[in-house]
């Protein structure tokens, strides 16, 4: 297995340890020495192993770290009644929880007594393949979203998600206030549980079209595209706003051949995720790997307060979601 790609003065190692998966087969956890992955200490008797399930690993990290199908972290989330859902954990921090999780065709989740998806938190999928129907059991909303859409809602949103695709569908999801802080399972399971679920809207039926405004009034989610986003221009970098609370910014970035960014950083934690091209990342601050280069479907994990500036070496444009939380950027500079 390859390390992660970064250049500096000195090279990056990376060592591997086993672990056990949940059918009890063995697995390879790649982690670069130079990243100083950190692994929050999991503590048996807390309320957050009270229920029968397994709680989501929670990688974080020291300086920036280049996340690949080489290191990612896996879990398997659900049980039979939920559904389970293979994810792959990116980043899990006392900021920032990003995911990129995949359903099969036909494939689905829900909730179950001991897995239950209702949370202190607000959340984005961001539809990186295929085609998933995200779905408010609670009320019956229901939203079909396609590669490169994205679906925002807020925290005490219950949700479900099929995929109506013929392929599979993967998508990149951010959470925040993330489960270190209580968010998740902790909170899920003190609210009242949803046994009675709905998959349409009752009230539309003998009034669609003429209620639109009404129903919309009353939606707990947000479907976007490109077009719905809020535009900045900051030097180069094209950037789309999807969401922007008190607990978590994402956005929708492009930078054309030969572009580099404005040197940027964050509030608070973040994470680069690229979509298209080939993209170079400098990061100026600390001892480690100072130059990253990311493909398709990898991830640069940056800690609060590093800084970066993105650099298109390529011949093409390049496309990242980037996600940080809390706030946006640091200094001031998010005006």
């Amino acid at each position: 297995m390859k390390a992660p790609r970064c250049w500096s003065a000195g090279s990056a190692r990376s060592t591997a340890t086993s672990a056990s998966s949940v059918w009890g087969a063995s697995c390879t956890v790649v982690t670069p020495i130079a990243s100083r992955l950190r692994s929050i200490a999991f503590d048996p008797s807390s309320e957050r192993n009270i229920m029968n399930r397994r709680a989501t690993p929670r990688p974080e990290y020291d300086t920036p770290t280049l996340v690949t199908q080489g290191n990612v972290t896996r879990h398997l989330w659900g049980d039979e009644e939920s559904g389970r859902v293979g994810d792959e954990v990116l980043i899990s921090s006392h900021e920032l929880h990003a995911l990129i999780f995949t359903l099969a065709p036909g494939g689905r989740f829900g909730h179950s007594p001991d897995n239950r998806t209702v949370f202190a938190a607000d959340e984005v999928y961001a539809v990186l393949e295929g085609t998933i129907a995200v779905i408010n059991p609670a009320t019956g909303q229901t939203v079909r979203a396609e590669t490169g859409d994205f679906v925002f809602f807020r925290r005490d949103t219950w949700h479900h998600g099929i995929n109506w695709g013929e392929g599979p569908v993967r998508v990149l999801e951010f959470f925040s206030p993330p489960p270190a802080a209580g968010a998740a399972s902790a909170y899920a399971k003190e609210q009242p549980y949803l046994a009675r679920t709905l998959h349409g809207e009752p009230e539309a039926i003998g009034h669609w079209p003429m209620d639109r405004a009404e129903l919309a009034g009353a939606a707990t989610m947000t479907h976007l595209r490109l077009g719905d986003v809020r535009w900045r221009a900051e030097g180069d970098l094209q950037v789309g706003l999807v969401c922007s609370t008190e607990y978590l910014t994402v956005t929708w970035s492009k930078l054309l051949a030969g572009q580099r960014s404005l040197e940027r950083s964050h509030e608070g934690d973040a994470l680069v995720h690229l979509t298209r091209g080939e993209l170079h990342v400098h990061t100026p601050d600390g001892n480690g790997p100072n130059w990253w280069r990311l493909l398709p479907g990898e991830s640069l994990a940056i800690p609060r307060g590093f800084a970066y500036q993105m650099v298109n070496q390529s011949g093409a444009p390049i496309e990242a979601v980037i996600a940080s939380a809390p706030g946006y950027l640091s200094g001031g500079a998010g005006g």
